[in-house]
């Protein structure tokens, strides 16, 4: 018999609602740069003796600000 096939129900009735949820836990997600970038970003930090994710947080942070200036400065007016 094949053990992969899910069976029709689940018993969940000795189940515990909440049992791992811890509310103050910070979820750190995966990020997956392509082999040229990550190629790049090992060698640039290996270079400045630092963190791969020093150089990355730095870049994303740049980005951040660059994109919330130019969504918060108000577009020129029309001049004609």
């Amino acid at each position: 018999m094949c053990e992969n096939i899910m069976r029709k129900e689940y018993d969940f009735s000795k189940g515990v609602r909440g049992k791992f949820y811890r509310p103050d836990v910070e979820l750190n997600l995966p990020i997956y740069l392509e082999p040229d970038v990550a190629k790049f970003v090992r060698e640039l930090a290996r270079a400045k003796n630092t963190a791969i994710e020093t150089i990355v947080n730095s870049w994303l942070r740049q980005d951040i600000a660059l994109i919330e200036e130019r969504t918060t400065t108000p577009s020129p007016p029309n001049s004609k």
